[in-house]
C-alpha cells in the first residue's frame, strides 16, 4: 500500500503507551507513563510493580466474589443388629432444614463424611484436615447425645450413652477447623460438643440433674419454646440490641454443666439459668447455640430471627480467605 494511503492508526489494536485509561475498552490496562529522567532499571521496576498490583487486585476481587463453601458435619445412622439391606449399612446424612438455612444466604453447603484410611474396601489418604483446608467454615448439626464417656463419665441410664463414634469424628473435625482459623457454629448437640471439646461436662438429663429446671424438651419437638436472655456484654446480645430476651425452640434433654476452658456464656434460659449458648473467646467465631435456629422462620415476629448470627458466622468465613 502506498505510504500516503495507509490509515492513520497504530499498527496494533492497542493505544499508545500514554493513552488515557479506558480508551481501548474495559480490559485495557495502560503501562505507566515512562519518564525520561528515570533509569531503565527504575522504569522496569515501576512497570513490573504496576502489573503486580493490577494482578493482586484481580485476585482479590475473585476471592471476595467467590461463593462461600460451608461444611456441615454428618449425622450417623449405625447398623441395627440383625438388620438386612440398607439398614445393615452405616448411613451418614444431612437434615434438610440446616442445609436450607445456611444456603438461604447464597452459600454452598457440603456434608463432610467420616474418613477411614484403614477401610478394607476403599482406603483413602483424604483426612478431615483436608476439608478444613478447602472449606470456609463448619456447622456442627444436632442429633444424638454426646457420650458421657467422651467427658470421662459413665452413663447413668443406658439410653443416655450417646454416640461415641460420632463424638470422635466431630471432635477431630472441630479441632481441624479451629486450627485452620475457620469459623465453627455448633447447633444443639454441636453446642454441647464444643463445651466438651474444651474440657467441659454436661448434665446427662436436665430433668434428673436439675429438678428445679423448666421443661427443655417435649413431644411438641420444634414447637416447644422458652425464653432466653443475653448476659450483659455478650456478643449475641450485641447482635440483638433491641432484644434483651428472646423466644427460641427447645429440643434438648442434655445441657452444659461445667463450662469448658476459654468459653464464655452467651445466653441462658430465662427462668432456670441453663446455658443456651457458648463462645470460644480465643477465636474470631466459634459459637454453640443450644436451640435450632434453622427451625425459626426468617423475619418471624415471635421466634428469634437468627439471620444476624448466620451473617456473623459467614462474615468470619469470608475473613479467613485472607
Amino acid at each position: 500500500m502506498p505510504e500516503q494511503n495507509k490509515p492513520n492508526t497504530p499498527s496494533s489494536d492497542l493505544p499508545p503507551i500514554d493513552a488515557p485509561a479506558g480508551s481501548a475498552g474495559p480490559n485495557y490496562e495502560p503501562f505507566p507513563k515512562l519518564h525520561s529522567h528515570e533509569s531503565p532499571w527504575a522504569q522496569t521496576q515501576r512497570i513490573v510493580g504496576a502489573r503486580v498490583r493490577a494482578l493482586s487486585d484481580r485476585i482479590l476481587r475473585r476471592l471476595t466474589q467467590r461463593t462461600l463453601k460451608i461444611g456441615v458435619s454428618a449425622r450417623i445412622f449405625h447398623p441395627e443388629a440383625g438388620a438386612k439391606g440398607l439398614r445393615s449399612k452405616t448411613l451418614q446424612y444431612l437434615e434438610e432444614s440446616i442445609a436450607q438455612w445456611v444456603m438461604s444466604r447464597d452459600v454452598m453447603v457440603f456434608m463432610i463424611p467420616t474418613v477411614n484410611n484403614k477401610s478394607m474396601l476403599h482406603p483413602s489418604n483424604i483426612r478431615l484436615r483436608d476439608y478444613a483446608k478447602h472449606l470456609d467454615g463448619l456447622v456442627l448439626q444436632g442429633g444424638a447425645d454426646v457420650s458421657p464417656q467422651t467427658y470421662s463419665e459413665t452413663a447413668t441410664r443406658p439410653e443416655w450413652s450417646g454416640d461415641r463414634a460420632r463424638d470422635m469424628y466431630e471432635l477431630e473435625l472441630l479441632h481441624e477447623f479451629v486450627e485452620a482459623g475457620k469459623p465453627v457454629l455448633g447447633i444443639c448437640r454441636g453446642c454441647q460438643l464444643i463445651n466438651v471439646a474444651f474440657g467441659g461436662t454436661l448434665y446427662q438429663d436436665i430433668a434428673s440433674d436439675v429438678p428445679t429446671a423448666i421443661k427443655h424438651v417435649s413431644d411438641l419437638y420444634d414447637s416447644h419454646y422458652h425464653v432466653i436472655q443475653f448476659p450483659k456484654g455478650s456478643v449475641l446480645g450485641s447482635l440483638f440490641p433491641a432484644k434483651p430476651e428472646a423466644l427460641v425452640n427447645s429440643i434438648h434433654h442434655q445441657a452444659v454443666k461445667d463450662l469448658g476452658r476459654d468459653l464464655v456464656v452467651e445466653a441462658v434460659s430465662g427462668r432456670d439459668n441453663i446455658v443456651e449458648a457458648v463462645r470460644y473467646r480465643k477465636a474470631r467465631f466459634v459459637m454453640g447455640l443450644q436451640w435450632h435456629p434453622e427451625f425459626h422462620r426468617g423475619g418471624s415476629a415471635e421466634l428469634l430471627d437468627c439471620t444476624p448470627i448466620l451473617d456473623d458466622f459467614l462474615a468470619a468465613a469470608r475473613e479467613t480467605r485472607f
